[in-house]
């Protein structure tokens, strides 16, 4: 009976260089797979995978294939500009800045007394009603010194507004609005706030009743 040859170190470096290529090609396959498990998620287009045969050929006549896997992940990256528009006014006096306030007496605070410019009875008390419906503080109806044209109201420092306002009530045109002075047809009206002097002109359109 024959004997079976023995084997040649061919067979054994054979086997062993085999053993090594499967050993590569699962290295590279799970460092791949890691790879893109690991990799954060962005928009990316669909990944391209380029295998990549190597054949290397050993001493002795053996070949040994190796397969590289080659990844190309195009990621596409958007970009947003965000705008923001803030407009705020502020208007600050600082803290030196004064502030300013006004106070309005009321009518009561405001001596008025009515004079009578024409010569039609009655027209002082009449006005003088008038007036005072208005909440102001009347004394009581005079002559006027001498007979006037045109109705006016005089008025004392500081009395400006309040003159203002009784003219309106009763139909002066603002031009006479005066300030009290020596010229004013009035005596005997010393610390009066305001003098109103009936003339012709109101005399005509009203009715006296008293």
């Amino acid at each position: 009976m024959d004997d079976e040859p023995p084997q040649t170190a061919s067979s054994g470096s054979l086997s062993i260089v085999r053993a090594g290529g499967v050993i590569i090609l699962f290295v590279l396959a799970v460092a791949i797979l890691v790879s893109v498990g690991t990799r954060p998620s962005v928009s990316s287009t669909p990944t391209t995978t380029t295998p990549t045969t190597t054949t290397t050929t050993a001493a002795g006549g053996v070949t040994t294939t190796t397969v590289a896997v080659v990844s190309t992940t195009t990621t596409t990256v958007a970009h947003t500009t965000t705008t923001k528009v803030a407009h705020t006014t502020t208007t600050n006096a600082g803290h030196k800045g004064k502030a300013t306030t006004t106070t309005t007496a009321p009518p009561s605070a405001t001596t008025v007394v009515v004079a009578n410019g024409t010569s039609v009875s009655g027209l002082a008390a009449h006005y003088s009603t008038v007036i005072g419906a208005g909440g102001w503080t009347m004394k009581t109806p005079i002559d006027a010194a001498t007979s006037v044209p045109t109705s006016a109201v005089y008025y004392a420092a500081g009395q400006q507004q309040q003159a203002g306002s009784i003219a309106t009530t009763i139909g002066v045109k603002p031009a006479q609005v005066l300030p009290i002075s020596t010229s004013t047809p009035v005596t005997g009206a010393t610390g009066i706030d305001v003098v109103v002097v009936i003339g012709a002109d109101l005399a005509s359109t009203t009715t006296a009743t008293t």
